[in-house]
């Protein structure tokens, strides 16, 4: 039997927070965002990743997954074939992951300029 809960954010004790730093890491939000476009093989999510270790990208899924955002499935080949693909629940995270790299993109420009001028604020001090 399942049941239905809502977290709270503001509880140090509540498990939400677990999943805020998982949808909040830079790799998970990267990671969905190229799933969205369908199944894809390890090499290709690397690839479409530019700076991702192969450690770190196998943790990440390796967390997605036991989440319930991505699925693995393996096929029996020879090599075998595996991919990764969004769950009905990591779907439901794109919308909100697009909107926060999107709003990332768009304003990096003036987050590097405010950090450039406190260093040289504080620098003078």
């Amino acid at each position: 039997m399942r049941v239905h809960w809502e977290g709270d954010a503001f509880d140090p004790e509540c498990p939400t927070r677990i999943v805020l730093d998982r949808v909040g890491d830079k790799w998970t939000v990267l990671i969905v965002d190229v799933l969205d476009a369908g199944p894809r093989r390890f090499s290709e999510i690397r690839l479409a990743i530019g700076g991702i270790t192969p450690k770190v990208l196998t943790s990440t899924l390796r967390s997605l997954v036991a989440d319930g955002l991505v699925d693995r499935e393996v096929y029996a080949e020879t090599p075998p074939r595996v991919e990764y693909s969004l769950t009905e629940l990591g779907r439901s995270l794109q919308e909100p992951v697009t909107a926060l790299r999107q709003w990332a993109e768009a304003n990096v420009a003036a987050i590097a300029g405010n950090r450039n001028r406190h260093e040289e604020r504080t620098a003078r001090v």
